[in-house]
């Protein structure tokens, strides 16, 4: 089955609403499931859980076919983005526009290429779709 994967924060901002609105159409449009993730940073000592954020999903989206919801503890939020999407195969991440910009800054740091659409494809196999920030 395709996978995509929607890193998000908690509690959901309205940019992460906003993306997290896109994804799931993205996985109804792609009859994919889809992986609900949100990255708790070491450094600030917060412990999320899983039925936490499945609860605020559910609480603004109702339940969400074939979803998958992972809470995952590192030092930065890109690079458990990045290891949750090559750990589980994804087939598309969907992600706001502010975190493409960080993806590309943490690329420049390894690569002198930081098309990450293109580092994605080529490395992970993988699709980003990237959404604009809720306008107010």
């Amino acid at each position: 089955m395709t996978l995509v994967v929607v890193p998000v924060r908690y509690p959901l901002t309205k940019h992460s609403r906003r993306t997290l609105e896109r994804a799931i159409e993205v996985a109804r449009d792609r009859d994919a499931a889809l992986t609900i993730l949100h990255v708790d940073l070491y450094q600030n000592g917060r412990k999320v859980r899983r039925t936490d954020l499945k609860t605020a999903v559910e609480e603004t989206f109702g339940p969400v076919e074939n979803a998958r919801y992972v809470v995952r503890t590192g030092f930065l939020v890109e690079e458990s983005i990045l290891e949750e999407v090559a750990a589980e195969e994804a087939d598309a991440v969907v992600i706001g526009r502010r975190q493409a910009s960080r993806l590309r800054r943490l690329f420049q740091r390894f690569t002198d290429n930081p098309d990450i659409d293109r580092y994605l494809r080529d490395h992970l196999d993988c699709d980003v779709i990237t959404v604009e920030s809720a306008t107010a």
